[in-house]
């Protein structure tokens, strides 16, 4: 008897306000809108980060209580895993998933190792609790020591004490794996730079051996705007499909431009990044491609803030005959931006996600000063969201 083929999902229009902001009050509405007009004046967001960083320094009176009732309220779910799950009850009544991100920056010791890997534990059983939490994340460098790291990548040979700490590094993640595997919760392993990424991806695809045997519970991250990485990708098709594990990859265009740039320059290397951002955003959906086309293998992550590519992956999903909701196929967000693609999506029936940073506002501070950063330097990012809150505040009035 043959299958008939899912029903194909309705189209999904990214310009619908009334869906992307159908979970803000008026009020609310209008609190971001004047944060995200700030967010677009880049001098005040220079001033701004400055006076912030200071003011934290002294523990100035009332300073966290701005914060976080400001630019941490808008891109963080809390303090504390308790403190989110609002925010994911929140978001699941418009079957968003949540994916918790500590975004505490480590200390370099054992000690801080050893607390990071507890806190993504912790996530991870709260995942396996939460009906609206589909992944966990963590970054290795958050459990290991970046030179160490960098020092295996190079070909370097280790001291005894460095393959000591490296021991305590790997069991950390195995820790990790294991627990996520017990719990059949999905574990992102994010990306990081270039100079110990191979060093990384070789302990992902070690996890996934282990714990991918049946289904993808190990994910690891792939930067496309690093022009190898959809070669890193096939080759680890090919050798799961050898193996006879599955895939988990999340696809990303990248965090570090600046950066790797910087110190391939520095170093006398060829630069990992593409020439352009059109190269880069050809290869990310060269990518979505290959993973559609290989999703029998491969489950995919499209974390993108981009509309081109993910319109893209939900026409792919139609033409391979994918139902919306196929669990081997995600979409996510960051959480306080671009809930025109998150919301529209999830009304579709699409599987989505934001991710949902948390952690003491101190701690927590360079993440948010990366986004800020962010959407003044990314063309048009801010200016896009500024003008969709504004369409659906005109909306408002008019009914």
């Amino acid at each position: 008897m043959s299958i008939a083929p899912p029903t194909l999902a309705p189209p999904v229009s990214f310009e619908d306000t009334r869906v992307a902001f159908a979970s803000k009050s008026d009020a609310q509405l209008r609190k971001v809108y004047a944060l995200f007009a700030a967010m677009n004046n880049g001098s005040l967001v220079k001033t701004g980060s400055g006076l912030m960083k200071a003011a934290l320094k002294w523990n100035l009176p009332g300073t966290k209580f701005l914060i976080k009732h400001s630019i941490f309220e808008q891109f963080c779910g809390g303090e504390t895993i308790a403190e989110c799950r609002p925010v994911t009850a929140e978001l699941g009544k418009y079957n968003i998933g949540t994916i918790l991100d500590y975004s505490v920056e480590g200390e370099g010791s054992d000690q801080s190792y050893d607390r990071t890997r507890d806190e993504i534990l912790a996530t991870i059983d709260e995942a396996h609790r939460s009906a609206h939490i589909p992944f966990s994340v963590f970054k290795v460098t958050g459990v290991a020591n970046v030179a160490i790291l960098e020092k295996i990548q190079a070909g370097q040979l280790l001291t005894a004490t460095e393959e000591t700490a490296h021991a305590r590094a790997v069991a950390r993640v195995e820790a990790l794996c294991a627990r996520a595997h017990q719990h059949g919760v999905r574990l992102f392993v994010d990306a990081e730079e270039s100079w110990f990424q191979h060093t990384i991806d070789l302990l992902a695809y070690d996890m996934m051996a282990k714990y991918n045997r049946s289904t993808a519970i190990v994910w690891n991250t792939y930067q496309l705007y690093r022009h190898d990485r959809l070669e890193a990708l096939q080759a680890a098709h090919d050798v799961a499909a050898e193996a006879g594990y599955y895939i988990g990859a999340k696809l990303v265009r990248g965090a570090y431009m600046e950066k790797e740039a910087r110190v391939a320059k520095q170093r006398g290397q060829q630069n990992p990044i593409n020439p352009t951002k059109q190269a880069t955003d050809d290869l990310y959906d060269e990518s979505l491609r290959y993973c559609i086309e290989h999703v029998d293998r491969i489950s995919i992550c499209a974390g993108t803030h981009n509309e081109a590519s993910s319109l893209l992956l939900t026409q792919l999903m139609q033409q391979a005959h994918l139902a919306p909701n196929d669990p081997r196929v995600w979409f996510a967000q960051l959480y306080g931006m671009s809930d025109n693609l998150t919301y529209n999506l999830a009304n579709a029936g699409y599987n989505t996600a934001k991710y949902l940073p948390y952690g003491p506002v101190a701690a927590v501070m360079p993440y948010l000063l990366r986004r800020a950063d962010e959407n003044t330097a990314i063309a048009g990012q801010s200016s896009r969201e500024f003008l969709l809150i504004q369409k659906e505040i005109r909306r408002r009035k008019r009914h």
